[in-house]
């Protein structure tokens, strides 16, 4: 495998193109110091990729190539997609300085796809394994009205977290949250869930600070945290036995997975989750492959390949 240059320095550039790389340092001055170091640096790498050939008078199959080379070293899609936007942002730069340069041979070009990672889920006896908590005292029981919430309504760390008293209709079975970009959405609430609440609001009355509004507090009376929420999340898990770290977008896949797999509504998912778009939503369709195919791995005489 080829080793990539390494991005830190461009060190043994040529004099023009040290040049050019310093005058498009200085005019980055005014962006934030990250995307400073990020720009500079992956314009760096650029630069030892070229050698001792101009910046000026490489193409867009040169450039092309050399996204290649990256890539074989091991450089994600992902990476490469802000490589590739350094470099734009080089080239564009230089087009404005320079009225005599009339193309950007970055143009057209497009990073190598990542492999899409899909979202892991519990399976629906994990799940109930994970929200059967019998334990009584206060705390515990809040817990399992924070599990069973959140499996309930696939709600996000920062929905669960920032939820209010008010927001939970009981009667109608339903709870408002505020969601990405302040949007409000309206998501049903199951009988388990609306049970566990209940049962943790009367011991909530007890322990909340006055004017609290949060539906879920700790011990000091006052809203609990996200980072709060994980931690309990992260212990029940183990306490139950499910033998692997859960995190509460793991519970919000599931609900998505589960709900999707039974009813085969994907406009409905993707209401209840708060997409704004369905295409986010279509992921959890090959969630819902993956399980026919183990059962159809495991169940037909032909599936599995000889050994």
């Amino acid at each position: 495998m080829p080793r990539a240059p390494g991005p830190e320095t461009a060190a043994g550039a040529s004099a023009p193109n040290a040049a050019l790389v310093d005058a498009f340092e200085a005019r980055l001055a005014t962006r934030p110091a990250a995307t400073r170091a990020a720009y500079a640096r992956d314009v760096a790498t650029l630069t030892r990729l070229a050698g001792v050939k101009p910046l000026a008078s490489l193409g867009g199959p040169e450039l092309a190539r050399h996204l290649a080379t990256l890539h074989a070293c091991g450089l994600s899609g992902r990476s490469l997609a802000r490589m590739l936007s350094a470099w734009r942002a080089f080239y564009r730069w230089r087009m404005d300085v320079d009225p005599a340069v009339r193309r950007d041979p970055t143009a057209g070009l497009k990073p190598p796809k990542s492999p899409r990672r899909l979202p892991s889920a519990l399976s629906p006896d994990e799940a109930a394994k994970l929200v059967t908590i019998e334990a009584d005292d206060a705390l515990a029981v809040r817990d399992r009205a924070i599990l069973e919430l959140a499996y309930s309504s696939g709600l996000r760390l920062a929905e669960l977290a920032g939820l209010d008293v008010g927001r939970l209709d009981r009667q109608a079975g339903e709870v408002r949250v505020i969601g990405k970009g302040s949007k409000e959405r309206i998501v049903p609430v199951g009988g388990a869930a609306l049970a566990a609440v209940g049962e943790w609001l009367r011991h909530r009355a007890a322990i909340a600070a006055s004017g609290e509004s949060a539906l879920f507090v700790g011990r000091g009376g006052r809203r609990l945290s996200p980072r709060a929420i994980e931690a309990r999340l992260a212990a029940w898990a183990l306490r139950q036995g499910l033998g692997r770290h859960v995190h509460p977008h793991m519970l919000r896949h599931s609900f998505a997975s589960h709900v999707l797999q039974s009813s085969g509504d994907l406009r409905a998912v993707q209401e209840m989750l708060g997409h704004a778009s369905i295409a986010s939503t279509q992921v959890y369709t090959h969630l819902d492959f993956q399980a026919l195919a183990k059962v159809y791995d495991a169940a037909h005489p032909r599936a599995r390949k000889r050994r």
